[in-house]
C-alpha cells in the first residue's frame, strides 16, 4: 500500500521544491485545475510515459486525484512503485482538500 502525505508537507514540499506532484485525474479535469507545477499522468498512460515525464527514479513524487474516495492516485502511485520509482506516496485528501483549504490552483494543458 502507497504511503500517504497530508496538505501541509506538501504544501512544504512545493515551497521548498522537493516533490514532484502527479495529477492523477483525466486530462480534462487537469486542464481545468491542477496543483501548482503538477504534471498529468493518468493510470493508462504510466508505463509508456513515467519514463520521459519523470526520469528521475529517485524523486519524491506525490500523487493526487480528486478526493478520498477516487482510486486514480493510488492506481498511478502503485504503477509507479512497480516501474521502481521509490520514493511515491500519494496526497489522498486530493485537489479537493486543496482547494478548500484556499490554496492556489493552476490551469491549462499539460506541457
Amino acid at each position: 500500500m502507497t504511503e500517504t502525505i497530508d496538505r501541509e508537507a506538501v504544501r512544504a514540499g512545493l515551497a521548498d521544491g522537493t516533490l514532484v506532484l502527479v495529477d492523477a485525474l483525466p486530462e480534462s479535469s487537469y486542464t481545468t485545475q491542477h496543483l501548482p507545477g503538477a504534471i498529468n499522468l493518468v493510470a493508462g498512460d504510466v508505463a509508456a510515459e513515467a519514463p520521459r515525464l519523470l526520469p528521475d527514479k529517485a524523486a519524491a513524487i506525490v500523487t493526487y486525484c480528486s478526493n478520498p474516495a477516487c482510486a486514480n492516485s493510488g492506481q498511478v502511485a502503485a504503477q509507479l512503485a512497480r516501474l521502481g520509482y521509490t520514493d511515491v506516496r500519494k496526497y489522498a485528501a486530493g485537489i479537493e482538500d486543496w482547494v478548500r483549504a484556499g490554496l492556489p490552483t493552476e490551469s491549462g494543458q499539460p506541457a
